[in-house]
């Protein structure tokens, strides 16, 4: 069964801390590179960190230095550490394979929004 679950957002101040955490099923975490992408409102969806089963990591520009993603391949989850938040940060965060297509199966995501 095809299963991607996000969880760990909120509501949190600018500068604030927030950890994500996404459980995939096997058929979507084994031996691949995952990601964790956001999508703001009126924007298009973004891939903004990605880890290979080997724990080799891409982040995008925007959160680079801010943002630490890890993954637990016993535990088929993948995290996403966010340090210093701002408010551009603000987004649905969505998890899935680092190739995955708009077409493919997504989760229902978690909302982030840093607001003071």
């Amino acid at each position: 069964q095809v299963q991607l679950v996000e969880s760990g957002g909120g509501l949190v101040q600018p500068g604030g801390s927030l950890r994500l955490s996404c459980a995939a099923s096997g058929s979507i975490f084994s031996a691949n590179v995952m990601g964790w992408y956001r999508q703001a409102p009126g924007k298009e969806r973004e891939l903004v960190a990605t880890i290979g089963n080997s724990g080799r990591t891409n982040y995008a520009n925007s959160v680079k230095g801010r943002f630490t993603i890890s993954r637990d391949n016993a535990k088929n989850t993948v995290y996403l550490q966010m340090n210093s938040l701002k408010l551009e940060d603000t987004a649905v965060y969505f998890c899935n394979r680092a190739t995955a297509a708009r077409t493919d199966y997504w989760g229902h995501g978690t909302q982030v929004t840093v607001s003071s």
